[in-house]
């Protein structure tokens, strides 16, 4: 208040339309100040950074794992393969000697198959009659008729084929009958439509043949009946 009243004096004495400084109004900013400061603010937050250029984004990037590389394994030094040592043999093994083998001693169950086969085999031997399989029906040295004959216990079956006409579309067919009586066997059946049947009656012979005669075309001679390859 001191202040103030000792001020008064003075002010009073200025000259008309001179105000002092500090009651003078501050001189007004130019249009768009205010803009530059705010656009500088925003241009500054805008600059990026030294260094940053060019820089990717690898903030975002998802992280992965590096490759493992495979691992190197050392070659293998074991001992190589060698088969067992078979027996040795001095001379060649023939299909007869059942108690020999060419090879390594047979396994047991090697063994008991064979063993099943056989008994196959031989079950079906005894099924089988005398005149199963293949036959040859021949005459003065000539060959007629090729058979093939089924014998079991409860029938008795074949076909023939005449040799004598080879590629002939009728030189082949069904034995028609086949009769067993005792030791005796008759077969017959027709070489032609129309002709007359040729009827073989044939015995056992000690050889293991079958002998007889034969009636073809009105003719009769004597046959004989043996194994296909004998």
């Amino acid at each position: 208040m001191r202040i103030c009243v000792l001020l008064l004096p003075l002010i009073a004495a200025l000259p008309v339309g001179i105000s002092p400084a500090w009651a003078q109004p501050a001189p007004a900013q130019p249009p768009g100040a205010s803009r530059d400061v705010i656009g500088a603010l925003l241009e500054q937050h805008a600059r990026p950074a030294p260094g940053d250029e060019d820089e990717p984004d690898t903030a975002s990037a998802p992280r992965t794992e590096p490759e493992a590389e495979p691992p190197v394994t050392a070659p293998y030094s074991g001992r190589p393969y060698a088969p067992a040592a078979g027996p040795h043999l001095t001379a060649p093994v023939n299909i007869t000697e059942t108690g020999k083998s060419p090879g390594a001693p047979l396994s047991p169950a090697t063994i008991a198959y064979d063993a099943r086969i056989r008994s196959s085999f031989a079950a079906a031997q005894e099924y089988q009659g005398p005149l199963d399989g293949g036959w040859t029906l021949s005459a003065a040295g000539q060959d007629l008729y090729s058979l093939q004959l089924v014998d079991r216990r409860d029938r008795l079956e074949g076909v023939w084929r005449d040799v004598r006409r080879k590629g002939a579309l009728n030189g082949s067919g069904l034995v028609d009958d086949i009769q067993r009586q005792g030791s005796e066997v008759t077969l017959r059946f027709a070489v032609r439509p129309g002709a007359p049947a040729t009827v073989a009656t044939l015995h056992p012979s000690a050889d293991g043949r079958w002998a007889g005669d034969l009636s073809e075309g009105g003719a009769r001679r004597p046959v004989t009946l043996r194994r296909t390859g004998l």
